[in-house]
């Protein structure tokens, strides 16, 4: 739990209110109407470095999506389904107005800048809005120009972030000051863990460069510096990443960090192939390769290079370089592990499944022998089981550990001392962990106590999605917006639905959320043999509960495809195989609602679980795993 949340909302409130004020006079200096704050960071990072949270400084919201807007008389956070309850929970609306996105009556940024814009118009002037470049992507930088200077908007890009200058002075530089930044140990993760060395990826890059006609590729997305180079660090909450850009061109790669933290062991083992720098020297080591240049030319991914980045190689330079526009290549080679990080990455989620299912078991105990139970216990519990398996590193994300109406917030991520399990009532668990071997993501919903008839039906209808899904046989080159709705189908069919996409990428010790691939409305990257994703269908409705059943899967290749015929050439088949290996809630689970192809997959699921799990458990445990993995005749 951070101080902010032992503070009461009249305090925290108080001090948004000062905090809020203090940037409106910086927007008076810059003549600006309003200034946007990003939930992202210079990286792009989802989870990001105490140092850099800028939002969550300026606002009090903590979930990890939704941009602030803060005008000079009006201030408004934009968050999808994933945080209604949550925004309203943690926001003042005194002072910040909780745009709802996707309801009907709530409006997107972009459309209540639109009507700023307009009203501005209206009395015969522009509406300035100032941004900082480094906190936008190249595309969302795009987006904003296209819809918004028609509107009479301007886009005003400041050199220093207005946040920080806040933040770097009286009183907030002495009652609250920035956090360390960059500082955090960086490692190396040897050949027999990545299953490839640093010349094999940087080779693999420049073949890609080559085949797009690049010379040069910057890379500002943490994950993908950490893959290219094997090294790890934890600047981040719960990312085994460090902060720094790194620049590959055809004969030179560059890493630019602190380089106070990396020692001379890794620095022997980083310099044939790597050229180390300073972090202040991404930005003139960029420009100077792109000035001397004379044939080159640069790659980037509007996705995933900042605006900043993209301002750097294009404004007030001497020669202009072409510039390639495109997937970054690294970006989907670390999303296809090979076959050493599949391995080790089943060990990790082996690993994670054990203490999850311990974690059940002790559940069950304590609620049989009467015990109280609250939040803030199962989520240490789970802790200390991750930390008695080898390689524990920590969490990969905060522990979400919801019962009753807080179950019902999809990102509940403060489990309550206060907030003791009842009878009658879910509770959600959803919890990761880091290994040196991998990453970890799983979710489960249990009830206390005997489940209502309605708990039982829909609890079954979303563990049918879930079946449907992963044991889905879909064609080369199916994207994850098909799976998406195939998963949903059955749950429609009962009129349920969830907010969230299906599932997300997950890294191999890496960001627990991790592109290109995923299974959601929005994701049209196709699904590919060494891919990891979550599948996690849910339910959720304020007040009553809400329900998540989640598993890690590795795409692979099916064998005995059938055979090509003269009229009909044969095609390549996909599938899932899980890495995740814990009992569901038998108590919930009505099987009366299941088919016979979803009984099958579920009574081999749980011999696979049995098999797995039981021979490393104590006897008790090992039992119980057993008992609860028998369906029902």
């Amino acid at each position: 739990m951070s101080p902010v949340d032992l503070l009461s909302p009249q305090v925290r409130f108080a001090s948004v209110r000062e905090k809020i004020a203090d940037v409106r006079s910086l927007l008076q200096a810059h003549q600006l109407d309003a200034y946007l704050i990003p939930a992202a960071d210079e990286h792009l990072n989802e989870y990001l470095p105490a140092a850099k949270q800028r939002r969550i400084w300026v606002s009090g919201f903590t979930g990890s999506a939704g941009d602030l807007l803060l005008g000079q008389e009006q201030a408004w956070v934009f968050v999808d389904s994933r945080y209604y309850e949550q925004a309203d929970l943690e926001v003042d609306p005194a002072l910040i107005q909780v745009s709802k996105v996707g309801l009907e009556e709530h409006k997107t940024l972009e459309e209540t800048l639109e009507t700023l814009g307009r009203a501005a118009m209206q009395a015969g002037r522009s509406f300035r809005l100032g941004f900082d470049p480094f906190t936008l992507s190249l595309n969302q930088f795009r987006t904003l120009q296209k819809q918004l200077e028609p509107c009479g908007i301007t886009l005003v890009s400041l050199p220093d972030n207005l946040i920080d200058r806040v933040r770097s002075q009286a009183p907030w530089q002495a009652t609250d000051p920035l956090p360390a930044y960059a500082d955090s140990q960086v490692f190396y993760l040897p050949d027999a863990l990545t299953g490839e060395s640093i010349a094999q990826k940087l080779k693999r890059v420049r073949e890609q460069m080559q085949q797009l006609n690049a010379t040069i590729l910057p890379v500002t997305k943490l994950d993908q510096i950490a893959w290219l180079y094997n090294l790890r660090g934890w600047d981040v909450p719960y990312n085994p990443v460090f902060i720094a850009y790194a620049i590959v061109t055809l004969e030179q790669a560059y890493l630019f960090t602190n380089l106070e933290r990396i020692t001379p062991e890794i620095q022997a083992l980083l310099q044939p192939n790597v050229t180390l720098l300073p972090y202040d020297e991404y930005a003139p080591t960029l420009r100077s390769l792109v000035t001397q240049s004379s044939s080159g030319r640069v790659l980037i991914d509007p996705k995933h290079t900042t605006a900043g980045t993209y301002q750097l190689i294009t404004t007030d330079l001497a020669v202009a370089c072409p510039i390639t526009e495109t997937d970054h290549p690294i970006e989907g080679m670390k999303a296809r592990k090979n076959a050493v990080e599949v391995t080790q990455m089943q060990q990790a989620n082996l690993k994670a499944s054990r203490a999850k299912t311990r974690t059940l078991k002790w559940l069950s105990d304590q609620l049989a022998s009467g015990n109280p139970i609250t939040e803030a216990d199962v989520a240490a519990t789970i802790e200390g089981f991750y930390a008695e398996e080898p390689e524990f590193q920590g969490l990969s994300f905060n522990t979400i550990a919801a019962t009753g109406a807080n179950s019902s917030i999809v990102h509940y991520g403060t489990p309550s001392a206060d907030q003791p399990l009842q009878a009658g009532q879910f509770l959600l668990l959803d919890s990761g962990a880091q290994f040196a071997s991998g990453t970890t993501d799983d979710t489960r919903t249990a009830i206390v106590g005997d489940p209502t008839p309605e708990q039982m039906a829909r609890y079954t209808e979303v563990l049918k999605a879930h079946i449907n899904c992963a044991m889905q046989r879909f064609p080369k080159g199916t994207t994850g917006a098909q799976l998406d709705g195939i998963t949903r189908s059955t749950l429609w069919f009962a009129g349920l639905d969830y907010g969230h996409g299906t599932g997300h990428g997950v890294g191999a010790f890496l960001n627990v959320h991790e592109g290109p691939n995923g299974i959601s409305k929005r994701v049209q990257s196709t699904l590919e043999p060494g891919m990891v994703t979550s599948i996690e269908p849910g339910f959720y409705e304020p007040g009553w509960g809400g329900i998540r059943i989640e598993n890690l899967y590795v795409v692979k290749e099916l064998p005995n495809a059938p055979a090509a015929t003269d009229n009909k050439p044969q095609t390549t088949w996909y599938g899932f195989e899980s890495l995740t290996y814990i009992p569901f809630e038998h108590k919930l689970i009505d099987l009366d609602r299941l088919d016979a192809r979803q009984r099958q997959w579920l009574a081999d699921y749980y011999q696979a679980i049995v098999e797995k799990l039981a021979p490393t458990l104590s006897s008790d445990e090992a039992e119980w795993l057993q008992q609860v993995c028998r369906l029902a005749v």
